[in-house]
Order: structure tokens, then C-alpha cells, then sequence
């Protein structure tokens, strides 16, 4: 295939790639909204299968009725206990038909995601096959790589750590980041900038895609740490804890997984950004550092990050503390890739990187 038939690929994919992203956020808002319904296990030593989205029921109810009826609290008929024991059948059989419907919508949102994945990794090919070079030389086309870059870890994850709750935050990111990027930030594909023209390129650019999609997933598991945290903190007070919220893992391992992820980013983006960034720089532009708008927000996102795995380190901030300055990280980190190109005139204007 020639460029211009590689190029048209690529922008009739990406569009098929972003409706399949948004069909898998429906499957998962549906799997969400269903866990929501699923009523309560009354014993905690009822397991949660939190990896595959199935929220298994108790039988307590069941046994606390019969318990109650055979001791004569309520009425005293036979009758009367059979009607409280079907009763109690009957809520555990509905729960565990939600938590199967739950369990199904998970699995089709992650079926969904993979074929999202594999269309919107089509389309980043052909795009660079089209362009003869690397698909990252100007704001869309680092739009297109970096979700790829968050679709990447999420799927890496879901297999290791069964993180099938983190779908919905990520098929919304991805497929947000994608309709962006073809409704406002489309560029045909062509040459590059001459400044651009250097390996060193590859090198920064991909590891600040990667770095960006793990900042991505490790800040939307930090958002579910605080809610999960909150719920069960309700939850010692008496409060009943929804059934969205008991379908996720505890908040510690949730805590845990976000360390994890940042933790791998983190030199990554040291590596790519603030060591091969420099050297590209004074092959392009003649100087190592020069104090760019790019460049320094850059750098805030490098220390607010630090900060984060410094302060789990030294000061024992974990948990709530943690999963804030993550967030922060996050933010910075859009507005790095966004708002300094948009907002900002710099050296780095031309280009999403």
C-alpha cells in the first residue's frame, strides 16, 4: 500500500477504535450500575471475587431466618417460617443473578477493550507506515500513542493483577483522549519539523507515552483508593457499604497497585524525559536545557512525582496522602501535554512533545 491508502487507514481505524472504546465504557458503566444493586453478604467471612467482577452472596440470610423462626421470634408457624426462609432464598438468588450479570458485563467490556486496542494500535502503525517515520511528531499523533501507551498497562495489568475494576476510568480516559484528538487536534500526515529529525526522538518521545499511560492508570487507581477508603471508613460507623464499592479489592491493595505503577514510571519518565530530552535539545537547538515552558513543566512533573515516592519512603505517607499528591502528578502531567502547548508559546509549540 502506498502513503495516502496507509493514511486513510489509519483515519477511518482511529474513529473505529474510539466507538469500540466507548461501547466498552457502556459495558462497564453497565457492570458498575449492576454491582450497585447487589445486596449486602451479612458475614465478612464471605469472599468478594473482586478480579472478575463477581460479588458472591451469603447464605447467612438464609440461616439467620431459620435460626430466628426455629427459636419462635416473629411467628410461630410452620407456615410462617417457611415463608421467612423462602424469603431469604429469594435475596440470595437475586443477588447472585446481578452479580453474574456484573460478571458478564465485565468480561464483554474487557473483550471489548482489547479490540479497541488492536484497532487503535492498527491505526498508530499505518499512521507512522503512511508518515515514513515515527507516529509522534505533532499533537494528535501523540494523542493517538499516548492512550495507546494507558490501553498498553491497563491490558498488561488486567492479565497479572485482574484490574478489571479499573475499566471504566480507563475506556473513558482512552476514548476522550481519542475523540479529542480527531475532532480538534487532526493533522495530516507528512514530514517532520527538520529539528525533529533524530533517533533521540524515538527514545523521548515513547518513554514519555508509556510514562504518561502508567501516571494515568496509577492516578485513576489513586481516585478508587479514595473512595474505597472513605466507604469503609463509613462502614466501621455502620454504614452500609454499596455494592460498587464492595465489588473493588480492599483499599490497601488498591494503595498497593498505584505504588507499583508510578513506581515503574517514574524512572521511566526520568530516563526519557530529563536525560535523552537534554541530549535531543542541544542536537536540535544547540543547548542542553534552556528553561522552555515544556521543559519546566516538565520538571514539575518529575518533583511532584518524586515527592510522591519520596514521601512513601521516608515519611510513611501512605494512603490518602499519597493517593492526593498522585492525583496532583496527574494533573500536572495533562496540563503538561496540553495546556503548555495550547496556552504557552515555546520551542516545543509545534509539537505535543
Amino acid at each position: 500500500m502506498n502513503a495516502e491508502t496507509l493514511a486513510n487507514v489509519s483515519n477511518l481505524v482511529i474513529p473505529t477504535a474510539t466507538v469500540v472504546y466507548a461501547l466498552a465504557l457502556v459495558s462497564h458503566t453497565i457492570e458498575w450500575a449492576g454491582s450497585r444493586t447487589v445486596a449486602p453478604a451479612t458475614s465478612t467471612e464471605d469472599p468478594v471475587l473482586v478480579g472478575a467482577g463477581v460479588v458472591s452472596t451469603s447464605t447467612n440470610a438464609v440461616r439467620t431466618s431459620a435460626d430466628a423462626s426455629s427459636a419462635g421470634i416473629g411467628a410461630g408457624s410452620g407456615d410462617s417460617r417457611g415463608s421467612v426462609g423462602s424469603a431469604g432464598s429469594g435475596a440470595v438468588k437475586a443477588a447472585g443473578e446481578l452479580g453474574r450479570k456484573a460478571a458478564a458485563a465485565s468480561r464483554i467490556g474487557v473483550l471489548l477493550t482489547v479490540l479497541a486496542f488492536v484497532l487503535h494500535f492498527t491505526g498508530v502503525l499505518t499512521r507512522g507506515l503512511a508518515a515514513g517515520r515515527a507516529p509522534w511528531g505533532n499533537m494528535y499523533e501523540f494523542a493517538i500513542t499516548s492512550s495507546l501507551a494507558v490501553a498498553i498497562v491497563y491490558l498488561a495489568l488486567v492479565k497479572r493483577y485482574k484490574l478489571q475494576w479499573l475499566g471504566l476510568g480507563v475506556t473513558l480516559v482512552i476514548g476522550s483522549v481519542l475523540g479529542l484528538a480527531v475532532l480538534a487536534l487532526y493533522t495530516p500526515a507528512g514530514p517532520l519539523v527538520p529539528a525533529l529529525h533524530s533517533y533521540w526522538l524515538v527514545i523521548h518521545v515513547s518513554a514519555a507515552a508509556i510514562s504518561g499511560g502508567a501516571f494515568t492508570v496509577g492516578a485513576m487507581a489513586s481516585v478508587l483508593y479514595l473512595l474505597k477508603a472513605r466507604a469503609e471508613r463509613k462502614a466501621v460507623d455502620g454504614v452500609q457499604m454499596s455494592g460498587a464499592m464492595r465489588r473493588l479489592p480492599g483499599s490497601d491493595a488498591i494503595d498497593g497497585v498505584a505504588y507499583k505503577v508510578l513506581a515503574f514510571s517514574f524512572p521511566l519518565w526520568t530516563f526519557g524525559v530529563l536525560v535523552a530530552g537534554p541530549i535531543w535539545a542541544e542536537y536540535a537547538w544547540g543547548r542542553y536545557w534552556g528553561w522552555d515552558p515544556k521543559e519546566v513543566w516538565s520538571l514539575v512533573t518529575w518533583v511532584v512525582y518524586a515527592a510522591y515516592l519520596h514521601a512513601r519512603a521516608t515519611a510513611g505517607w501512605r494512603g490518602r496522602r499519597a493517593a492526593i499528591i498522585a492525583i496532583v502528578g496527574w494533573f500536572v502531567f495533562i496540563f503538561n501535554f496540553v495546556g503548555v502547548n495550547l496556552l504557552v508559546s515555546g520551542l516545543h509549540s509545534y509539537a505535543g512533545i
